[in-house]
């Protein structure tokens, strides 16, 4: 879907509709153009560069430190070929990173905080427009909640997959993998020595997960929304059809400029329905519920649970990718990717046709031929890889402000269960009791795990998907139902209910359930209850005090501020929409 794009030699003014952003800075006599421009200058930059070129801020989430994004520095260049063809003035900037893979206690800890440093970047700087690079789960919400607050032209690349991994002859994939053969060295199926072989085997080449994990679900909804150009999300890092994608979207940015197409022009309520039915059609991540949320939050667009459950929850699943199925995101891209996805959803009334995207077209314009290479990986909307399969919304005394389970991931026949809860009051302590021996607890118990949510680890980490006890995965156990205000990883897979609100720290019924307890979960109904009556809850929750919160810094301020799962874990005072206008002059 990756269409050539001439550049343009024309007058660089006659298509401007308003008056540069960064002419504000280098459009000015005295003092203060000579501070804006004369400083550049010791970077070698020649003066007419300053005369009315649009200046574009490339947002680079590189760093060493977060693998997924390790090769920005590349794709950051192709964007600048493709900035300075077009007549524009490209200047790089970092932000920071933010790594699931290395990243303590959590990368979600501080998705808020790169927010911040994008917003403050894009509005303290002489920019006309944004090109966003984003690979690694965290840091593509980050960026797009960041930009969404200021307003300007912007654009995404993604660092793209991985290739896929091999070992021993098959597929291998990142995280999906790791959980089945963890399970494996637990039960001595597998030795030491093989688990590390794995280790170079299953990550091979540059990019970020190529499982349908939250990295490429995030990379999928960016081009759901808009917010790229057609065929962002699939293209492996290492092809050579990213680089072309990264000089395009530089000549892009450019026009956006000129046309004044602002991000809130295309992050628009019915970009986020799209992006809901994409979520499910592609069998995604549950992190995309609370990171949709969190960037329609900034956009002002109102976005709740209750969409997920209306609009994606009974669509089904066309894509046959781990962890709810067989392939991988090479497989996908060579099959089609996302364009052959939404041409399946717009072909059956499940897109918004009209939706303005980053190049000027609607989706529909851009993905109505979209071709499907191999239906054995994405299936048509007529006969699915798997019948409503979407995100489920669950209510009930235990989540009175809900809670969501991904049904594509699940085991069928735990979709209706009730059973005794075996109770965790960290993950510290799931980690130490289920290797337990004597710990009492089978296959028909719901496991529950506290204090994991926003306010509790702190920074909600991806603990949900609790490993099952070693002594039930030798007896064959390879699913149970477990319960926590926890995330989990996109890459993961079983009958998991997240994101419990309101979160045990928070006082939630969560933080009432003890072992012994009954839960009932009935995902056909959308329920999850605590059957312990009322009066027994009530002289729990009167014993119960909340947890201290951090002395200082960071870890405070979030604890005070952050929403809870269902509003996005944004902080209370981010939310809306400010602009781009700075508030005072520097001079």
């Amino acid at each position: 879907m990756i269409e050539a794009s001439k550049p343009k030699h024309r007058n660089q003014r006659s298509r401007m509709k308003k008056t540069l952003r960064s002419q504000e800075w280098y459009g000015r006599e005295g003092r203060d153009g000579f501070v804006y421009r004369s400083w550049m200058k010791n970077q070698g930059w020649p003066h007419d560069v300053f005369e009315g070129r649009p200046v574009i801020g490339i947002c680079n989430t590189w760093s060493e430190l977060t693998p997924c994004n390790a090769h920005f520095r590349e794709i950051a260049e192709f964007v600048k070929r493709g900035v300075w063809e077009a007549g524009g003035f490209p200047l790089e900037f970092p932000v920071m990173s933010l790594g699931e893979t290395q990243l303590r206690p959590t990368a979600m800890l501080f998705r808020n905080l790169a927010s911040m440093d994008v917003e403050e970047s894009i509005r303290g700087n002489p920019l006309d427009g944004v090109v966003l690079l984003m690979g690694c789960d965290k840091t593509t919400p980050s960026l797009l909640m960041g930009a969404a607050s200021c307003g300007l032209p912007t654009i995404g690349v993604s660092g793209g997959p991985m290739l896929s991994g091999k070992f021993r002859g098959c597929d291998l994939g990142s995280g999906t993998g790791l959980w089945q053969m963890t399970d494996q060295l637990r039960t001595g199926e597998m030795k030491l020595e093989e688990y590390y072989q794995a280790e170079s085997c299953m990550h091979r080449s540059k990019g970020h997960c190529m499982t349908m994990g939250t990295a490429s679900t995030m990379a999928n909804m960016v081009e759901a929304l808009g917010m790229s150009l057609p065929g962002n999300a699939a293209i492996p890092a290492v092809d050579a059809r990213r680089n072309t994608l990264a000089q395009l979207t530089g000549r892009r940015i450019v026009d956006m400029v000129r046309e004044d197409l602002g991000i809130s022009k295309v992050l628009t309520r019915e970009a986020f329905e799209n992006a809901i039915c994409a979520n499910a059609a592609i069998g995604g991540s549950t992190n995309a519920v609370i990171h949709l949320i969190a960037i329609a939050g900034r956009a002002r667009v109102p976005l709740c649970l209750d969409d997920f459950e209306k609009l994606g929850s009974e669509l089904p699943c066309l894509v046959n990718l781990q962890p709810s199925g067989k392939y991988l995101m090479e497989d996908y891209f060579y099959a089609g990717g996302l364009p052959a996805v939404l041409r399946e959803l717009g072909d059956m009334g499940s897109l918004h046709r009209d939706a303005l995207t980053a190049n000027g077209k609607s989706i529909w314009e851009n993905v109505r031929e979209a071709p499907c290479w191999n239906r054995e990986v994405i299936y048509r909307f007529s006969s699915p890889f798997k019948a409503s399969a979407g995100i489920s919304v669950l209510r009930g005394n235990l989540a009175p402000d809900g809670a969501i389970i991904k049904v594509s991931a699940a085991s069928p026949h735990l979709l209706r269960h009730r059973g005794r809860a075996v109770v965790f009051e960290s993950i510290e302590e799931c980690h130490t009791r289920t290797n337990d021996e004597s710990l009492e607890i089978d296959e028909n118990c719901v496991m529950v795990l506290k204090n994991c949510g926003p306010k509790g680890y702190p920074g909600m980490a991806e603990v949900g998907n609790m490993l099952l006890p070693p002594k039930l995965l030798r007896k064959g156990v390879s699913d149970m139902v477990r319960i926590s205000d926890a995330r989990m990883s996109g890459t993961a897979y079983g009958t998991v209910v997240l994101h419990v609100c309101p979160e045990a720290a928070a006082g939630g019924p969560l933080a009432l359930v003890r072992s012994g307890d009954t839960i009932t979960l009935d995902v056909h109904k959308r329920e999850l209850s605590l059957e312990v009556d009322e009066n027994t809850l009530s002289e729990r929750r009167s014993k119960w005090t909340p947890p201290s919160l951090p002395e200082r810094g960071w870890l405070r301020l979030y604890a005070e501020h952050v929403l809870q799962a269902d509003k996005g874990a944004d902080l209370d005072f981010l939310q809306g929409y400010t602009g781009a206008a700075v508030a005072r002059d520097s001079h």
